[in-house]
């Protein structure tokens, strides 16, 4: 397994991160020149260099789902943690983290489907429940309780060749990936370096916020996944078309001076670039960007079909050329102007 795979299949629920922090700290420490935890959480790694300062940033947190209770009949009630179509859940196998038991697993179902009826309306959130097999009085046994991470049963798998991957946590596990191998290959940095992986960003950019916070950057990039439309009439964002620099998301306008800078460099370099101008979500580049005085922030993102679900889909080749745009752009970065 490598490491991408293996930051992918390693569950990191929003709020529940550690366990994305731990393989992240152990594949980064010999390439940076610290690394600390915050009080928020964030995974924050330096390396030592000159004006300016750059902070890189990726979430480690994933979409999922949380118990809110049991029923008479054994039926499990949750709640979405970032997220989540309810279409996506139905007839997915999960887990549930016990204190006593370890992991309790489950499928996603509601009644209709329960009893072999045809769905005619799309269900409702509050329509689904986890059916173990058990009891109330089994499950309570087993130590589930309100408050219970529940954990998507997703592995990783290549789909009709093996550029193409496919499952749970890409948005942002990518992300992750990029900055350990982009710490990697950065021989020397010529600039003072964070290379920071944060917090809930899925519930509200949390992380992001109280890094930035304390970084003080001059300037700051965030790596994260982009929705395709492929199939689309006027596709724009396509699957193996390279990277996606945001010039517009629906909260923020990116830096200008930094976007030119990405595009300077895919064709100096013959790097595939996306344009991403969109009125849908937002990165952490948004909470960085408006952190003290303000920090000139953009996002540079990598496709992915069928995002927010235990089914995308990414390129490696997507990827790869995210890892190399960074690096070039860390050899000699922008002079930020005014627009």
């Amino acid at each position: 397994m490598d490491l991408l795979e293996q930051l992918l299949n390693a569950f990191g629920v929003s709020g529940f991160e550690g366990n994305i922090r731990k393989i992240i700290i152990n594949e980064i420490k010999k390439y940076v020149d610290d690394i600390h935890v915050d009080k928020s959480g964030n995974l924050i790694a330096r390396r030592k260099g000159k004006y300016p300062r750059i902070m890189l940033a990726a979430h480690m947190d994933e979409i999922g789902l949380i118990v809110k209770g049991v029923s008479d009949k054994g039926r499990i009630s949750f709640s979405s943690i970032g997220g989540i179509d309810p279409l996506a859940l139905i007839g997915q196998r999960v887990s549930i983290g016990t204190r006593k038991q370890g992991l309790v697993y489950g499928v996603i179902t509601l009644n209709d489907m329960s009893n072999a009826f045809s769905l005619n309306d799309k269900p409702k959130f509050n329509e689904l429940f986890i059916d173990t097999g058990l009891s109330k009085d089994e499950l309570a046994k087993l130590g589930i309780k309100t408050g219970d991470y529940i954990h998507f049963k997703r592995k990783t798998i290549n789909l009709g060749s093996k550029k193409i991957i496919s499952g749970k946590a890409l948005d942002d596990r990518i992300g992750c990936y990029v900055l350990i191998e982009l710490a990697k290959r950065l021989k020397k940095a010529k600039n003072e370096t964070y290379f920071v992986f944060t917090v809930q960003e899925e519930i509200g950019l949390y992380g992001a916020k109280t890094s930035a916070y304390s970084i003080n950057p001059d300037l700051a990039i965030a790596i994260d996944v982009t929705n395709t439309d492929d199939f689309s009439d006027s596709s724009t964002i396509k699957l193996g078309g390279g990277p996606c620099v945001t010039i517009k998301d629906a909260e923020m306008v990116s830096n200008r001076s930094i976007d030119n800078c990405f595009i300077q460099l895919a064709k100096k370099y013959k790097i595939p670039l996306q344009l991403d101008v969109s009125d849908f979500g937002t990165t952490d580049a948004l909470s960085i960007s408006i952190s003290r005085e303000g920090v000139p922030s953009t996002a540079l993102n990598v496709p992915v079909r069928n995002l927010h679900t235990n089914i995308g889909m990414a390129s490696r080749e997507d990827i790869e050329n995210s890892i190399k745009l960074l690096e070039l752009l860390l050899k000699n970065p922008p002079k930020i102007e005014l627009q």
